[in-house]
């Protein structure tokens, strides 16, 4: 079977000594869609940021069969897409479109293709025609779409999500939610929003006190609300 993500005994400490990690492991199919679930300070975030090397702890990380080191960092910050809670903390450019084109022009591809990669994040998160736009006028739900093509224009295996429903009004997060249905990429999305995690993502990964306390069907995990209830989460 193949794995897209695989992570197995991953430890972190922050320089402080904050144990965020405790012996993780972690496997996520191609195209399997997977929450990130547990109250603030569980480790999500922190997990999260290991898949493409902004943190580093002690274990071992494949993405696409590919070992994270050192040597091959560019190759898996390419594969892995990772989208932050704050859109304003991915969107730094004038333009939409020198946003969404950063990460293939870093890659030293030709315009063509850099204009073809836009062309294509855009249509895939519904915000054609928003080339020109400067980012900062736009709004919540449509800056989150943005942030979203930024890593989609690299072409990802994986979207690792931070929060993506979150600051959302009802009917863009109703939207978010249909588009991430659409995207093929495996994903690992953390979130408090257990209505969109029923909805959207058929594995729940419950974590605690950085660990994984348990993982399995969304639809049976849901069910057990002394199993929620003891790790910080309200059932839906």
């Amino acid at each position: 079977m193949h794995h897209s993500v695989e992570i197995e005994h991953l430890s972190f400490q922050y320089p402080d000594g904050t144990v965020a990690l405790r012996d993780i492991t972690l496997k996520a199919a191609g195209g399997e869609k997977v929450a990130l679930v547990g109250p603030n300070g569980a480790g999500k975030s922190t997990l999260l940021l290991h898949l493409n090397g902004i943190l580093t702890g002690t274990g071992k990380i494949q993405v696409a069969g590919l070992a994270l080191s050192q040597e091959t960092l560019g190759r898996i910050r390419a594969l892995v897409g990772l989208v932050f809670q704050n859109p304003d903390d991915q969107l730094f450019s004038p333009t939409v479109f020198e946003d969404v084109a950063f990460g293939p022009i870093y890659q030293g591809l030709s315009a063509d293709v850099v204009r073809e990669r836009v062309g294509a994040a855009l249509t895939a998160v519904h915000m054609e025609g928003f080339e020109q736009r400067p980012s900062y006028h736009l709004s919540m739900g449509q800056k989150k779409r943005i942030a979203i093509a930024t890593t989609l224009s690299m072409e990802p295996e994986v979207l690792a999500m931070d929060e993506p429903s979150a600051g959302l009004d009802p009917r863009a997060r109703r939207s978010l939610i249909e588009l991430l249905r659409e995207l093929p990429q495996t994903m690992l999305v953390a979130t408090h929003d257990l209505a969109m995690v029923k909805e959207l993502l058929p594995r729940m990964v419950i974590m605690n006190h950085g660990q994984v306390v348990a993982d399995g069907a969304t639809v049976d995990l849901l069910k057990n609300e002394e199993l929620l209830l003891a790790n910080g989460l309200e059932p839906v």
